[in-house]
């Protein structure tokens, strides 16, 4: 994995905004413009979300309406019964996202699993290689994929003994796309936005040792089927919902720190800037970063419109390579843009990250 001993390298988690007309190359474009170092397609190839591009990669599932009366598990949650009047207002009002387009599925059906799970997606996902690395070299480049324990939350099991083995089932044929995207010469990034996010829905309830014992298990499926890669190759996106909404009751980083460290990567992307996380650096000053490991934390969010200041994107990196060493951080955002912020606020905070990683480079090298 690209890392320097001379300066803060820059680096996004994934999505960003889809424009019309736009394509790979445009969108690669603006992120040299922006002098970004780390870059992807923009999850273009992906039509922009990071759950519905794997339904037609995956056999063994089908489709199934809602049932009638059934609330969104993106619905649900403590968060949403505190603040029940704010989020009835904005979900009537289209405010919890950057609503044009619909890049980000706000209804998704339900997958049934009714048979072996199996992958089926190599043809899409070789095209999907090619176009980033037709516009990308790949020692710069990076490709999203997702989660076995994301990608279960919206599939139910009617085929497999017990949930651990339908969630390994998941990771086994998973496997397959982990594996391709790395040997084309890509880093690979994994993206597990619902493994702690589900804290405030099903995990409170739960108590925090049986929530605990829940995400080892699927960190375990994760690791399983990166048991052939290299972790120098593989970089771990754990973030704790993406919508501009109160987050009152989010789990906190402490809580789980180890459990992210546990998964086999080298650099981990976890949340640093918005108002509910920005705190987090100070654990950093308890929990040791272990060697070799990389942290980026966001420095630049998703969850305000507010362009933030190049010197407060300065300041946030100081504070984590203080604990860290400045050797071990690189300059991301809490999560991606796309289909969360108008393109003309994602482009400017993304400028933002850059100028800002400089300042810092300049004080601490």
């Amino acid at each position: 994995m690209k890392r320097s001993s001379e300066r803060i390298l820059t680096t996004h988690v994934g999505s960003l905004p889809l424009l019309d007309g736009s394509s790979v190359a445009a969108i690669v474009r603006q992120q040299r413009e922006l002098g970004l170092d780390l870059i992807n397609e923009g999850e273009y190839t992906k039509g922009g979300d990071w759950l519905s591009y794997v339904e037609p990669r995956f056999g063994g599932f089908e489709p199934r309406p809602p049932a009638p009366g059934a609330v969104p598990l993106i619905a649900q949650g403590r968060d949403r019964e505190t603040f029940a009047d704010f989020y009835r207002y904005a979900s009537e009002k289209g405010t919890l996202f950057y609503a044009p387009g619909e890049q980000i599925k706000r209804v998704r059906p339900i997958s049934v699993c009714t048979g072996p799970i199996t992958y089926r997606g190599q043809a899409a996902l070789e095209r999907e290689i090619e176009e980033l690395k037709r516009h990308v070299p790949v020692d710069d480049a990076f490709l999203t994929s997702t989660a076995p324990a994301s990608l279960e939350v919206y599939r139910r099991n009617e085929y497999y003994k017990s949930e651990e083995e339908f969630v390994h089932a998941i990771a086994e044929a998973m496997r397959i796309e982990y594996e391709a995207i790395v040997a084309a010469g890509v880093v690979l990034q994994i993206d597990d936005a619902w493994l702690v996010a589900l804290w405030d829905r099903i995990g409170i309830s739960m108590g925090l040792d049986a929530f605990r014992k829940r995400s080892a298990m699927r960190i375990e499926a994760l690791n399983h089927a990166l048991r052939n890669l290299p972790e120098g190759r593989v970089r771990y996106h754990l973030c704790w919902g993406s919508w501009h909404g109160p987050h009152a009751y989010d789990i906190e980083l402490e809580q789980v720190v180890d459990l992210m460290l546990s998964v086999k990567a080298q650099a981990y992307l976890l949340e640093g800037a918005n108002a509910r996380h920005e705190h987090e650096y100070a654990v950093w000053d308890r929990v040791k970063l272990p060697e070799g490991k990389i942290l980026v934390p966001g420095v630049v969010t998703h969850s305000t419109d507010v362009v933030e200041h190049p010197e407060v994107v300065a300041q946030r990196i100081h504070r984590y390579a203080k604990r860290v060493g400045r050797e071990n951080v690189i300059a991301g955002c809490d999560c991606g843009f796309g289909g969360r912020s108008h393109p003309q606020i994602a482009w400017a905070k993304l400028k933002s990250l850059t100028e800002g990683a400089a300042l810092a480079s300049r004080r601490l090298y």
